[in-house]
Order: C-alpha cells, then sequence, then structure tokens
C-alpha cells in the first residue's frame, strides 16, 4: 500500500511536467525567460503601434529602431561580464563622450594636417586611436578596482565625473564636425547601409550558418555522448530562424531612400529618373551589422573560451574561484579593458550616425545599458547572464523610447517609464529566482 501511494505521489507532478507545452519547451530548449521577453516586446510594439496610430510598426521606424539601439546594444554586452563577476560601471557613458571626442579631434582636427582630411586611411587611424584610448580607460579603471580593492560602483562613479569633465577639456566644450565620409558609414543613413542584394545575401548566409551550427551542435552532443534534441525540434528551431532573419531583411529592404536623396544618387550615378519615382532600399545598417557582429563575438567569448568561463566562476563564488588558481584580479582588469573597447565602438557608431562629437554625447547611456543588462536576465547578485538577453533588452528599452517619442509623451514622463521597468525587471528577476531555488 505504501509502495502504491509512493508512486501515485510521484507520478502526480510527473504527469503534470508532461503537458504538452512543457514537452515542447523540453524538446526545443527554448529559454523560457528569453521568450518571455520577446513576447513583452511584441506586446509593446502592438500597443504602440495602436497608440501611434499605426506609425510604430512601419518599415521605416523598424529601420531607425534598430540603429537606435546599435550603441547601447554594443555596450550591454560587456555590461553583462561586469554584472556577472559583482561590479557595476557607471562611467561607460562619459567614456563612450571623451572616445567620440578623442576620435573627433583626430579626425577633423589633428590628421588632416599630415594625410589631408579626404585620405581613406583617416577613418582606420581614427578608430584605432579610439579603441586604445577606450581600452587604456578601462584598464586604468580595472587596476584601481583589482589591485587597490577600491569598490567598482565608487571607481566609476569617479570615472563618470571625470571623463565627462575630459570630454569637455578636450576641446572647450566645442563640437567637432564634420566626420570623415568613410567613417559616417558607421554611422548609418543612406551611405551606412549595404543595399537590397547585399541584404539579402548576407540574411542567407546567416541562414545557413544558424543551419550549420544546429548540425554543428547535434554532431558534438552525439560524439560526447549527451541528449539530443528530437529531429523535429531541429527542423522547427532551424524554419524558425530562417523565417525570423529573413523578415528582418524583408522589413530593412521595405524602407526606401528619401526621393532628393535618390534625385541625387540618379544625378550622380546617370541613371535616368522615372516617372514614378525610384525606389532604392536602404538594405541592413552597417551599425546593425556591427552590432550583431559584436554580439557574436561576446557570446563566443562568454561561453566558449577559458576567459568566459573564469569570469562566469568569479561571479559563483570569488572565494572559490581564487582558490581554484584563477587570477581573479587580471580577470577584473581586462574585463574592464573590454568594456571600454565596447564603449568605443559605441562612441564610433554614435559619433558617425551624428556627424559630430559633441560634449554631451552619451550621458545618462550608462544606466540605459546596465538597465537593458538586468531587464536581460542579468543578475545583480552575480553569475547569471547572457548576451542575446542583454541585446534584446537593449531593443526593448530603445522601444519604451521610440514609442513615447511617437505618442508624444512628455520627456519628464518617459523618465518615468523607464525607471519603473528598471525596478519591475529587477522584482522580477528576484522573484524568479527564488521560485527557480
Amino acid at each position: 500500500m505504501a509502495e502504491m501511494v509512493k508512486s501515485t505521489t510521484s507520478s502526480g507532478p510527473r504527469a503534470a511536467e508532461a503537458s504538452p507545452v512543457t514537452r515542447f519547451f523540453r524538446a526545443t530548449e527554448i529559454d523560457t525567460r528569453l521568450l518571455g521577453m520577446i513576447g513583452a516586446l511584441i506586446i509593446i510594439w502592438i500597443g504602440f503601434h495602436i497608440i501611434t496610430g499605426g506609425l510604430f510598426l512601419t518599415p521605416r521606424n523598424l529601420w531607425n529602431l534598430s540603429v537606435q539601439t546599435t550603441d547601447i546594444a554594443v555596450m550591454t554586452t560587456g555590461m553583462v561580464l561586469i554584472i556577472v563577476t559583482r561590479n557595476i560601471d557607471l562611467s561607460v557613458g562619459s567614456v563612450l563622450g571623451l572616445c567620440g571626442m578623442i576620435m573627433g579631434v583626430t579626425q577633423a582636427k589633428i590628421l588632416p594636417e599630415y594625410i589631408g582630411f579626404d585620405s581613406p586611411f583617416t577613418w582606420a587611424i581614427t578608430l584605432l586611436v579610439g579603441l586604445t584610448a577606450g581600452c587604456l580607460i578601462g584598464a586604468f579603471q580595472g587596476i584601481i578596482i583589482a589591485f587597490l580593492n577600491v569598490p567598482s560602483f565608487i571607481v566609476t562613479l569617479g570615472g563618470l565625473l571625470v571623463w565627462r569633465g575630459a570630454t569637455w577639456l578636450v576641446t572647450s566644450g566645442q563640437t567637432v564636425a564634420p566626420m570623415d565620409q568613410t567613417f559616417r558609414i558607421m554611422g548609418g543613413g543612406a551611405e551606412g547601409s549595404i543595399g537590397a542584394t547585399w541584404s539579402w545575401i548576407v540574411g542567407i548566409g546567416a541562414c545557413l550558418f544558424v543551419i550549420a551550427s544546429i548540425v554543428g551542435s547535434r554532431r558534438q552532443r552525439r560524439r560526447f555522448g549527451f541528449p539530443r534534441r528530437p529531429m523535429w525540434a531541429e527542423y522547427f528551431l532551424a524554419i524558425l530562424s530562417c523565417v525570423l532573419i529573413l523578415g528582418a531583411v524583408w522589413i530593412a529592404n521595405s524602407y526606401y531612400w528619401p526621393i532628393n536623396i535618390a534625385k541625387k544618387y540618379a544625378e550622380t550615378n546617370n541613371i535616368p529618373w522615372p516617372e514614378t519615382g525610384l525606389d532604392i532600399p536602404y538594405g541592413i545598417a552597417v551599425p546593425v551589422l556591427i552590432a550583431i557582429v559584436v554580439g557574436i563575438i561576446m557570446t563566443f567569448i562568454a561561453t566558449r573560451l577559458r576567459f568566459g568561463r573564469y569570469v562566469f566562476a568569479i561571479g559563483g563564488n570569488p572565494e572559490a574561484a581564487e582558490l581554484a588558481g584563477i587570477k581573479t584580479r587580471w580577470v577584473t582588469v581586462r574585463i574592464f579593458a573590454l568594456m571600454g573597447i565596447l564603449a568605443a565602438i559605441a562612441a564610433a557608431i554614435s559619433t558617425a550616425r551624428l556627424n559630430a562629437a559633441t560634449n554631451s554625447q552619451g550621458t545618462l547611456d550608462e544606466l540605459y545599458t546596465i538597465a537593458a543588462a538586468v531587464i536581460g536576465g542579468t543578475s545583480l547578485a552575480g553569475g547569471t547572464g547572457t548576451i542575446a538577453g542583454a541585446m534584446l533588452g537593449a531593443l526593448v528599452m530603445q522601444s519604451l523610447q521610440s514609442g513615447m517619442v511617437l505618442a508624444h509623451v512628455d520627456t519628464p514622463l518617459q523618465s518615468v517609464v523607464v525607471g519603473t521597468v528598471l525596478v519591475v525587471a529587477v522584482w522580477l528577476d528576484t522573484v524568479y529566482r527564488a521560485r527557480a531555488k
């Protein structure tokens, strides 16, 4: 009788767990938290589309939304690793501003004296100078945190003030413009997009990459004797991924150049102007491609390299990681140096998009970067976080801002909404982890 009772009580939860929805998620191994964020994003998009009278879910707005998200998305990939190790970086917005000003002065005032303004090497030298500056600033802060044992909150809070002041001192608060023509490609726009043909080529290449990754993962699991997903789940994930990728390409190609820019292009290339006009698709923006490449590289670093494993080990238990032989101090220095490089990349995108380096560039970006990482599932307690989730969190943040602008919401109220979303996201993260235990 006891055995019958034991069998009945133990099979109850198993029967409940074996529902079709549960079996589906187990088979496909889809992250339910990430899926929940996608659901929230869809609700936000549909809600703003209704509120704005059909202005939000248009190719034009979605294309602009993707470009506007890139600088925060790039920086939040590094913020994930910093928060995972139980640190914080409040200076990324100021570092972005300083690196942007350094790159602006380099290409607009320094290099023209030596190689001319239109030199084909201007953009490369400028970018190298900016990345070096960002790396040195990040490493400097990391050394203070790791070897002088000053809390990261205090160091980067000081950095927020110091680097913002340094940005002003570089040009005494003056705006530097214009930027090099090739450098401006990183900012998007008509010149900073790859067009319809190359967008389809990139999209098809991405689909092939996804399929190859799924096949490679399945072979690796079989090689090491790990459980494999059912074949139907593999096909489902491959088809779903390809549909999303090609759908994004189709939306990017559905947004056309303005008439004035198209006419100028036609005159320059001796193209006769038809009566119906000339529809030239923007295609995928270059800054979006940069953000995607950064996301892939950072995901590889976080999940495939020894450095990434060290980062999560330190976040899970710093004392145990140090006893295991991990050089935790140097890992911390490298994390902040990497964050500085990512801030410099974001500065290049922002400066190129504005076609100018300004004193206020990057203001409050540190808050949006941290918020994007937290909304994306990175735990402030350390040890947990994903690059994909953080980049999706950046898209959620920018969607809220873009939607409120289109809905003509006052700026103070926008801040209220963003702050509320951040608090709710942290609360939901706390509830989720409490239930997981």
